[in-house]
């Protein structure tokens, strides 16, 4: 089964570069050193959104590596081994189109036997605070809107819903809630009028080509996550140096769920609004994508991101990341080195028996 798995990996791989190959867009000896790096997997995937989060995870001693990198489409993607787990670091650069991209290259090109995605996030959630890594179950992709023209409200049908393109299902956001400056008694509204949340369309490898399905809320690995429950009690850093340290001891806590857009959020309102309407803690702009390209491809996925800053909620006059965005990567990088070497003995275990 394994053999199989890793023919059908080679030879869809090699049917792709072949395809470019007419474009110039790789060379011989890329396809050569590609089919050699499958021949020694399966990978995990360790998908890193910058490089100051990758930075930590390549200097640490529990990452060795292989020497070996294949350059693909402007990715780096870097072979080596934590612990006994052999892995493949890419970075993918921020926003959700390029952790898609990003993703999916590296399942079409790549062995993988599960992908591991982390780096820092805004936070929208009260109880949380700077320098903690949280573990969703769930990640969305909180921006894809329908855009609800002035004078319509929650009762009139979106363009295209009878079609099933759109619904009114998830909810939406009223800019007029928002208006400031309003004396009581006075009317008010807001031209911007509604933004309803859409869910992906999804096409899965196993379904049938073309046929949608739509996806909002879309679920980490069940096992990763068990795994991720028993990280609970690590150690994490709290000082950026001897005079700069953190109010509160950081923490390693799973949650219910994410979400990601291409939007830096930096709006106490707008943090208010979405950890209320949808109960989430870490907001960033990539693990959605990469969650999503991972349930078409049903590879196993899990989310590691620590919290650099309260996504507008705080009390400083500039966002906190300036001040916590390397102390939260070291933070996230330590999370995921002890996850995988977790998952690593889970693997030896299940081998053996």
């Amino acid at each position: 089964m394994v053999a199989l798995r890793v023919l059908c990996v080679f030879l869809s791989a090699l049917t792709l570069l072949n395809a470019q190959q007419g474009n110039g867009a790789f060379s011989a000896r890329t396809q050569k050193r590609i089919a050699m790096a499958n021949s020694n997997g399966p990978y995990l995937g360790l998908v890193i959104p910058n490089l100051f989060e990758m930075n930590p995870l390549l200097e640490s001693s529990n990452y060795t590596s292989a020497n070996r990198s294949i350059d693909i489409a402007g990715r780096k993607f870097r072979f080596g081994t934590i612990g006994e787990k052999k892995v493949i670091l890419v970075m993918t650069g921020l926003s959700m189109l390029n952790a898609g991209i990003t993703t999916q290259l590296l399942l079409s090109l790549f062995d993988i036997e599960g992908v591991v995605h982390y780096g820092i996030a805004g936070n929208a959630n009260p109880s949380l605070n700077i320098g903690d890594v949280t573990i969703p179950q769930y990640w969305a992709h909180t921006g894809l809107w329908v855009w609800q023209r002035y004078g319509q409200g929650p009762e009139d049908e979106l363009p295209l819903e009878i079609n099933g393109d759109y619904t009114r299902d998830i909810g939406y956001l009223k800019f007029a809630n928002y208006t400031v400056n309003v004396t009581d008694g006075s009317s008010y509204d807001n031209l911007l009028n509604n933004i309803w949340y859409q869910p992906e369309e999804v096409f899965p490898i196993d379904g049938t080509p073309e046929e949608r399905e739509h996806a909002f809320w879309v679920s980490v690995d069940p096992q990763y996550f068990e795994i991720s429950k028993n990280l609970e009690n690590l150690t994490l850093e709290g000082c950026i140096n001897s005079t700069t340290c953190l109010s509160s001891t950081p923490k390693v806590t799973t949650v219910q769920r994410g979400t990601s857009a291409s939007i830096y959020l930096d709006n106490a309102a707008y943090r208010s609004f979405i950890y209320n309407k949808f109960n989430v803690s870490p907001v960033d702009m990539e693990s959605a994508a990469v969650a999503l390209i991972c349930l078409e491809q049903r590879t196993p996925f899990i989310a590691i991101r620590a919290i650099s800053d309260l996504a507008g909620g705080g009390y400083a006059d500039s966002n906190e990341a300036d001040t916590f965005i390397s102390l939260a990567a070291n933070n996230s990088v330590t999370v995921v080195l002890e996850f995988i070497k977790q998952l690593s003995t889970l693997s030896t275990r299940s081998h053996v028996s």
